[in-house]
């Protein structure tokens, strides 16, 4: 274990409240395929360049696919005086646990 300055706040998806504030970093194919309601979409790749559209909440969840991309962006958020949380294992775990999901038009939710 390195120093507790290293550490990144990080949350199992059952440990998510149903009124979370949900940051989604994955790119817009991702999104479009499967998202959680009421999040928010920023891919990572934008992030430093649209930190005014975050959304407002404290914590902020960030979530990507599988928890790496959102991990990093919990850490560069967080330097910025950010109160942000990672979402373990992203939206495959969120998808696992049931949790509720939308899809652009007609499709259904995936996690791609």
């Amino acid at each position: 274990m390195g120093p507790v300055s290293t550490q990144i706040p990080e949350v199992s998806v059952d440990q998510v409240p149903p009124d979370a504030v949900l940051l989604d970093v994955r790119e817009d194919d991702e999104w479009v395929a499967g998202h959680a309601p009421g999040a928010v979409h920023v891919p990572m790749t934008q992030l430093a360049a649209r930190l005014d559209e975050l959304p407002d909440g404290s914590p902020v969840y960030v979530i990507c696919r599988s928890g790496g991309r959102s991990a990093r962006a919990t850490a560069y958020l967080n330097q910025q005086g950010w109160d942000t949380v990672n979402v373990a294992g992203g939206m495959g775990s969120w998808a696992r646990a049931g949790r509720p999901m939308e899809a652009d038009g007609d499709a259904v939710p995936a996690v791609i």
